[in-house]
């Protein structure tokens, strides 16, 4: 990846902790907000989420867009986030 956010280079410079889920970079405060009401408070739960979904990006952007309000650029931006970290961590 040539290029990363600033905000994604944060999420991949460390292992996932116990970061909030407004860490995972694509997720807005207002998203967070409807995550957290879902139960998803932090960034390991969402990337069980991802995870449970077998890392397919597509299925896991389609599932934040209508179960949780996430808009296209959000859900595209944390599936590559995602994905990015599972691929120096896992």
């Amino acid at each position: 990846m040539d290029h990363m956010s600033p905000r994604l280079r944060a999420f991949l410079s460390e292992p996932i902790g116990e970061k909030d889920v407004v860490w995972v970079d694509g997720i807005s405060h207002e998203l967070a907000a409807n995550l957290v009401t879902k139960g998803f408070n932090k960034a390991y739960m969402l990337l069980g989420q991802f995870l449970l979904m077998h890392k397919n990006e597509v299925e896991f952007q389609r599932w934040l867009m209508c179960s949780c309000g996430a808009m296209e650029c959000e859900a595209q931006e944390s599936s590559n986030c995602l994905k990015e970290w599972c691929s120096c961590f896992l």
